[in-house]
């Protein structure tokens, strides 16, 4: 006997709500009906997936390979009925887009436009989040492409180029540096490097544009770790305004205005890393790539 796609949903609901009665609630059943499709689940596997102790729910060991296996289910089975709603309307209808927070405000507002125009049946759906979290919810199932910024490692996945986003030096308007046209980025060594917090993929972005990143580069982080980080971009140009350090921004964001209200100081890097490849990502073999890849195109228009 076969599970049901019916049985794996509350398998995976049960799991992110952590609650028998709230996964019933999420999946409009009775919690008798839920509970009871779990326990046809594990019949039918003929394994124990939740132990329910007091009142707690906990994957088991096989459960969670089995959770995973079904999260991958659910999402082909989602593309398959997204991709015969869309058969003949690429972008028409819900389409989930994650987008990391340092692309989000200063990419998304012109795009957005240009999709609403060219594409006036989609209802796009939009999840904020950092690179790591937004690739597990693509392989899961809970998004259906995501704009991140690359390097980053991309397995399982396949992706579509937008554009070329470089890094800038950013540094109080006194600053020594400031005369410069363009700045070596180990000048930058001697001021306090202010980056976002670890989490933060322009962080590596960043470090990667002075080659600092490399195994001969332990002094810096060794500094940073010491040292200030940000949580948000705008609170980074207000610590550099501040006059407590030197940071590194991307151009996208400094050309939406981030430091319109600062009197920062920008410059280029003399450095041929000083970039980030803006990216579409969707998981590899989806019913939606081709969608994915007329999203990138639509957006590097914008």
């Amino acid at each position: 006997m076969l599970p049901t796609l019916r049985q794996l949903q509350y398998l995976k609901l049960l799991n992110e709500h952590k609650s028998f009665v709230a996964a019933a609630e999420a999946a409009f059943v009775s919690q008798p009906a839920l509970s009871s499709g779990i326990a046809e689940l594990e019949k039918a596997l003929g394994v124990r997936l939740i132990d329910r102790t007091r009142g707690q729910v906990i994957m088991t060991a096989i459960g969670e390979d089995v959770l995973r296996r079904a999260e991958d289910i659910l999402a082909r089975a989602e593309d398959l009925v997204e991709a015969a709603k869309g058969a003949n309307r690429p972008l028409a209808g819900r389409f989930r887009l994650g987008v990391i927070p340092t692309i989000a405000p200063f990419l998304l507002p012109q795009a957005l436009l240009k999709l609403r125009q060219e594409f006036p049946q989609l209802r796009l759906f939009l999840r904020e989040d950092q690179t790591s979290r937004l690739i597990g919810s693509l392989k899961s199932g809970s998004l259906d492409a995501a704009v991140i910024a690359l390097p980053y490692d991309l397995s399982g996945l396949d992706h579509a180029f937008i554009c070329k986003d470089e890094i800038l030096a950013v540094m109080p308007k006194d600053h020594p540096l400031s005369h410069e046209a363009e700045v070596e980025p180990e000048a930058l060594k001697s001021s306090e490097l202010i980056l976002l917090e670890d989490g933060h993929c322009l962080r590596d972005h960043a470090l990667a544009a002075c080659q600092w990143n490399a195994p001969g580069a332990s002094d810096v982080n060794q500094s940073l770790n010491g040292g200030f980080a940000a949580t948000s971009l705008n609170t980074l140009v207000q610590m550099v305004d501040a006059g407590l350090g030197v940071s590194l921004l991307p151009e996208m964001a400094i050309e939406a205005g981030l430091v319109e209200r600062s009197s920062v100081a920008v410059r280029h890097l003399r450095s041929d890393h000083a970039y980030r490849d803006i990216v579409v990502i969707w998981r590899a073999g989806s019913s939606r790539s081709a969608e994915a890849r007329l999203l990138a195109g639509v957006i590097g228009r914008a």
